[in-house]
């Protein structure tokens, strides 16, 4: 299973952060401030390591704190407004987002990190396409997905969005790890952790 379509769920608003605003401001520790959501810097580190580990592959910071943010972001949206979202659309959603392979989902449930991480990519998909009236079964549909981002450009006007400028800016709406670096070089837990799982995942090739 690829990480192409879990990032493409998982960052389907990155558009709208731009228009959002993004700038200076963080304390020590954290990573990005969406709202009144802070994202630190061991929630992405954390998170990053966890995905990694559960899709057997690497899904680095940058693609964590890009998922993180839009994730945060969509979520400031559906609150205000009152977008409602059922357990079992958030469950279709996260399905979806692994590409209905049941091994790599259970995977993600078996966690409480990547659980919360998937259903709240699920949750974001959900909400996206509501914006443009639009239900659970038009998630595969690229318009009715292009509507949603365009309202939630949109919506999203007034939503602070604050990236620590040690990680970089966001271009075109994601990130750009070029301007600090900072992203691009892993901690050394993030790395230990994607190296045991690139390993064990060669081990398995191996024995197949």
């Amino acid at each position: 299973m690829s990480t192409r379509r879990l990032r493409a769920l998982g960052v389907v608003a990155a558009t709208v952060l731009l228009t959002g605003g993004c700038a200076a401001g963080t304390h020590p520790g954290a990573a990005a401030v969406v709202g009144e959501t802070e994202i630190s810097i061991s929630d992405v580190d954390q998170t990053s390591r966890a995905v990694t580990a559960a899709l057997g592959q690497n899904f680095n910071t940058t693609a964590t704190l890009n998922t993180l943010v839009s994730n945060a972001l969509v979520a400031e949206v559906q609150q205000q407004k009152a977008i409602s979202v059922t357990p079992a659309e958030t469950v279709a959603a996260a399905r979806i987002a692994v590409g209905d392979d049941e091994a790599t989902y259970q995977k993600f449930q078996g966690d409480a990190d990547t659980r919360d991480f998937l259903n709240a990519v699920g949750t974001a998909s959900v909400v996206t396409v509501k914006l443009a009236g639009g239900t659970i079964e038009d998630l595969g549909d690229q318009a009715k997905l292009q509507q949603g981002v365009l309202a939630l450009r949109d919506a999203s006007k007034s939503i602070d969005v604050k990236i620590a400028p040690r990680f970089g800016k966001w271009t075109d709406g994601t990130l750009d790890n070029t301007i600090s670096g900072s992203l691009s070089d892993e901690s050394p837990q993030t790395e230990a952790q994607r190296k045991a799982a690139e390993n064990a995942q060669q081990q398995g090739q191996g024995q197949g």
